[in-house]
């Protein structure tokens, strides 16, 4: 043997003494890891391998994924399926009964089935004024009617009973007021004829207003057409003298005739009117209106 064969042989000693250690340290390693030691070395299909074995892996994970999916799928469904069930279920007939009746209680208005009560209102009575006027209207369309139908005439109104007879030399007088207005009234025996400061009736009271209500007390006792009337009357207006004129006659036919009180009474006719103007105060425009108050 040579030198150098020897040399050779020593340094193929030491080189693998050198690699044991590391060798062994490798494998244990690998046995530490729960790995099996391979006597192949590794190639350049590892790679491959690896992905392979790592597929697997992320399938299991996507396999577990959907299992789970599918147990909560189940578990909701059973959730929802009461919920589902009574929402497709029909309601029950008292449910149907409460929901009409808590309507009719929201929308009835209280009391409207109820019937209503008629009370009868006494009428007030009528004063003298304003009997006159729906006289002297009556009397105004029973003239138009008249008119249109082509009688002269018009109905007149039966007496409450028979006039008394009135000798021709007798003469009744009496005296009527009405605000500021003084009628003097002298009865006669005649025909009816109205005479008020020497001019008729229908001349000196030209609205039949004023003609009803001064005849008034003639026509309600029946004495019209069997007496003359003349009067002299001052003071006041066309009104305040007609209800005068009233007072004055109603008061010459109780003088005729006593027992005509209690019907003229009854009307209204004898009772002296004392409704007049109120007075103007000092410092006012009229008897209660006050002049504008300004603040500022």
């Amino acid at each position: 043997m040579t030198d150098d064969e020897r040399k050779d042989i020593d340094a193929q000693d030491e080189g693998d003494q050198a690699a044991g250690p590391v060798a062994d340290q490798d494998s244990s390693s690998s046995q530490a890891a729960g790995e099996e030691p391979s006597s192949t070395p590794p190639t350049a299909d590892a790679p491959e391998a690896d992905a392979e074995s790592q597929a697997p892996a992320e399938g299991s994970a996507d396999s577990a994924a959907e299992q789970e999916g599918a147990d909560e799928a189940p578990a909701e469904e059973s959730a929802e399926s009461p919920v589902a069930e009574q929402e497709g279920e029909p309601e029950t007939p008292a449910e149907e009964t409460e929901e009409p009746k808590a309507a009719k209680k929201k929308d009835a208005i209280p009391g409207a089935d109820l019937e209503p009560i008629a009370v009868e209102q006494d009428e007030r009575p009528l004063s003298a004024e304003e009997k006159a006027r729906r006289e002297a209207e009556e009397e105004e369309e029973r003239a138009r009617e008249a008119a249109l139908t082509g009688d002269s005439e018009g109905e007149e109104q039966p007496a409450t009973r028979a006039p008394a007879k009135v000798e021709g030399d007798s003469r009744f007088l009496a005296t009527g007021k009405r605000k500021n207005a003084i009628a003097r009234v002298t009865l006669l025996s005649g025909s009816g004829k109205i005479e008020i400061n020497g001019r008729p009736i229908e001349e000196f009271f030209p609205r039949p207003l004023h003609q009803t209500t001064a005849r008034q007390p003639l026509v309600t006792t029946g004495y019209e057409g069997s007496v003359d009337v003349r009067v002299r009357v001052h003071g006041g207006g066309i009104s305040g003298q007609a209800g005068a004129v009233r007072h004055g006659i109603s008061r010459a036919l109780i003088e005729v005739d006593p027992e005509l009180r209690g019907e003229l009474k009854k009307r209204g006719f004898l009772t002296r009117d004392a409704r007049a103007k109120e007075r103007r105060k000092a410092g006012l425009k009229k008897a209660r209106k006050r002049p504008q108050f300004s603040k500022r």
